[in-house]
């Protein structure tokens, strides 16, 4: 397979503007050579603190802290920038916007206009609304307007567990290429040549013989073991840290695809299902391609920050109690989700807290480099897995509080197979600290909170049959002991007003509104989910199961009071215009407008560029 011959790019990737505040902007970036960078804002005296990770022969991913030399920098108004690299001005004009001559960002405080999603699967058929999105903040730009002030990405920014064939292939393209360092071999039997990996990789993955199943469950009684990792598309699922690496880099980076060739990329087995699959995937891919250009554009004029959820690492991560053991017993499925998670903390956790906290893992990260450039993580395991502070939050009007609620689960002691809580106790009371003395909140859940009752009963259907892994059992009232814990939260006096929670997760977009029923403090919570940016729930089954809610859970069916929340009152807000929907399956970035803290609208940017609304008004 042919690849360029021509010089690396300095920029591999970036910049990306990742944690602005008053004291400290956080800019990431990838170069292929070691090199002293420094950016500068034009109008305002700042310098630069550099952090350099080696992780490639022509891999070094930067990350630059700006800070003001006194006083502090301007709020809510554009700060346009230039970067330099080894004292060379970076020529930034593919990531300016239209009729701008340097990009620009703004450190935000009183948020009025916020972009949401999640879910964002590269070779998905459905449009890439990241792209639609940066369409609409160029024309904003255009207007003299800043925008949005923040790009909030709640889950699933890539899918480790979801990858393509052509994908896969491009990965080892760019490992080569990038000469991105290996960690030390697994104790899995892959095949050697990587054509026999693809679409097989699931079948040499680690797995729970049937003899140590739960009796409880049809596995046992089937005799069939039970996968470690359980997606259903787990056939080209990631192993490598290098595998992790390249992946973000082909995620977040349209120059990263001029270091591979997919043009010439092909499937080289004799099974007619992938060969077909394979062509489907690479038409995918090009399209997604040729869109990150403007990706990147708006990456680099809107501080954006990130959480993972179970895809960035894998499907059902921490899920059940059960499904934690399983992992920490087996050493390969161990170091395949601890690959997973550095990936994460490098490009995305990192910038979340401007190194702030995520910064202590540093040092013993890059003391897992062995002479010969060969990962050897071991030890970097235990502080990787103690470190406690994915969350974050931002102290903004409204307050941002961002929920990790993947590694803070509240286990089911008694059921092992029981799903967890997406909380524990303490993180829960942390949280409802968080919220008291504001008037108004923004949290940022991965999962909804007050998710759809139809799907949430099927959901509980599956997991009374012992199969919570079958559909994703991860909804809030899931779990007894979090969910009472969260609603009594809701229901306190002293609880904001109106509290905003943006979710992602499932895959289509709704807008839900909750008051309690009882009590005189008249608190608003506003249930905004938006999902996914470049994936989709079948539609013919969502309308199936819109209409099931409306029917069973309609606002006079008595069995809503069967169901934990009873005590909130939950409607439904449609789109309006023609076609109203309760829930909405297509490719969507959403669009928070807010007036002094207030949600004034809601919207979805679809990725065709149409922009859908929904109704706000009482239901």
């Amino acid at each position: 397979m042919l690849m360029s011959t021509a010089p690396l790019p300095m920029l591999l990737m970036g910049p990306v503007v990742r944690r602005a505040e008053q004291g400290t902007i956080c800019i990431q970036f990838a170069t292929s050579k070691a090199a002293n960078c420094r950016l500068e804002l034009l109008n305002y005296a700042c310098y630069s603190e550099q952090q350099s990770i080696a992780l490639g022969k022509h891999l070094y991913l930067q990350l630059l802290t700006v800070k003001p030399i006194s006083g502090a920098f301007p709020l809510d108004s554009l700060l346009s920038y230039a970067l330099f690299i080894d004292d060379n001005e970076v020529d930034l004009s593919p990531w300016c916007f239209d009729n701008q001559s340097a990009p620009a960002f703004a450190i935000p405080n009183q948020l009025t206009d916020i972009l949401h999603g999640s879910c964002r699967n590269a070779h998905h058929p459905a449009k890439d609304s990241l792209v639609a999105a940066s369409h609409w903040q160029n024309e904003q730009r255009k207007n003299n307007s800043q925008g949005a002030q923040l790009l909030l990405l709640s889950g699933d920014q890539v899918y480790a567990d979801d990858v393509a064939g052509p994908m896969l292939l491009l990965i080892h393209q760019l490992i080569t290429k990038l000469g991105i360092y290996k960690e030390q071999p697994l104790a899995l039997n892959l095949p050697t040549e990587l054509d026999e990996q693809l679409y097989n990789r699931h079948v040499f993955l680690p797995k729970t013989p049937w003899q140590n199943r739960a009796k409880l469950g049809i596995g046992y009684w089937l005799k069939k073991d039970q996968p470690h990792f359980s997606s259903i598309k787990a056939y080209n699922h990631l192993i490598h840290f290098e595998e992790y690496i390249a992946l973000y880099l082909l995620n977040f980076s349209d120059i990263a695809w001029q270091c591979v060739d997919i043009e010439n990329a092909s499937y080289g087995g004799t099974n007619a299902k992938h060969r077909q699959l394979f062509i489907t995937e690479k038409q995918a891919l090009l399209g997604f391609s040729r869109g990150l250009a403007d990706v990147a554009r708006l990456f680099a004029n809107v501080s954006t920050l990130m959480m993972f959820d179970d895809h960035d690492v894998t499907d059902d991560w921490n899920l059940t109690a059960a499904w934690e053991q399983a992992i920490e017993q087996h050493p390969a499925s161990k170091r395949i989700v601890n690959n997973g998670l550095i990936g994460y903390w490098l490009f995305q956790g990192l910038g979340n807290d401007a190194l702030i906290n995520s910064g202590c893992l540093l040092a013993a990260f890059k003391g897992c480099l062995a002479e010969n450039n060969t990962w050897q993580f071991s030890a970097f395991d235990k502080p990787l897995n103690a470190f406690s502070q994915w969350h974050y939050e931002l102290t903004s009007t409204p307050k941002v509080v961002v929920l990790d609620t993947r590694t803070h689960r509240w286990r089911n002691e008694r059921n092992f197979n029981e799903p967890s809580g997406l909380l524990d106790w303490e993180r829960l009371t942390e949280l409802e600290q968080s919220l008291l003395s504001h008037d108004k909140v923004i949290i940022v859940s991965p999962a909804p909170v007050f998710g759809v009752k139809s799907i949430e009963a099927i959901q509980a259907l599956f997991n009374m049959c012992g199969q919570p892994l079958t559909v994703d059992v991860e909804n809030w009232m899931a779990h007894e002991g979090s969910a009472k814990k969260l609603l009594d939260t809701f229901r306190r006096e002293d609880t904001p007003h109106e509290t905003l929670i943006l979710s992602g997760d499932v895959h289509y977009s709704f807008c839900f509104s909750v008051q309690k029923r009882f009590g005189d403090h008249a608190n608003r919570i506003w249930q905004l989910t938006a999902s996914g940016i470049k994936n989709e729930f079948p539609r013919k089954l969502i309308n199936l199961l819109d209409k099931l809610d409306s029917i069973l859970y309609g606002p006079k069916s008595p069995l809503n009071f069967f169901t934990k929340r009873w005590h909130m009152e939950v409607d439904k807000h449609q789109t309006l215009g023609k076609g109203q929907k309760y829930l909405v399956s297509d490719s969507a970035i959403s669009l928070i407008t807010l007036a002094q803290g207030d949600l004034a609208r809601y919207q979805l940017i679809h990725g065709d560029g149409h922009i859908s609304e929904f109704d706000l008004t009482e239901q």
